[in-house]
């Protein structure tokens, strides 16, 4: 992708790692929270992208559904 710009893939990549840690039934309840929390605080268009595919991932126990749309809802309430 001739387009992006290094940090731009390096960000991408972040977001999937992210991604993967938040959906991994496999690892702890507590280091899936780190990545939604960690998502949340990027606070990109791109990682409110990846909260929504998590609040929508049905395989994922309630509670950290509803923690995503929450970090969700604060970047969209700071305008982001």
């Amino acid at each position: 992708m001739p387009d992006e710009q290094p940090t731009d893939l390096v960000l991408a990549e972040e977001l999937k790692k992210l991604s993967t840690i938040a959906t991994d039934l496999q690892m702890s309840a507590k280091m899936r929270q780190q990545a939604i929390n960690t998502l949340g605080d990027m606070g990109s268009h791109e990682s409110l992208l990846v909260l929504l595919n998590l609040v929508a991932n049905d395989r994922l126990n309630i509670d950290e559904r509803v923690m995503a749309l929450k970090r969700a809802h604060d970047i969209v309430k700071k305008g982001r």
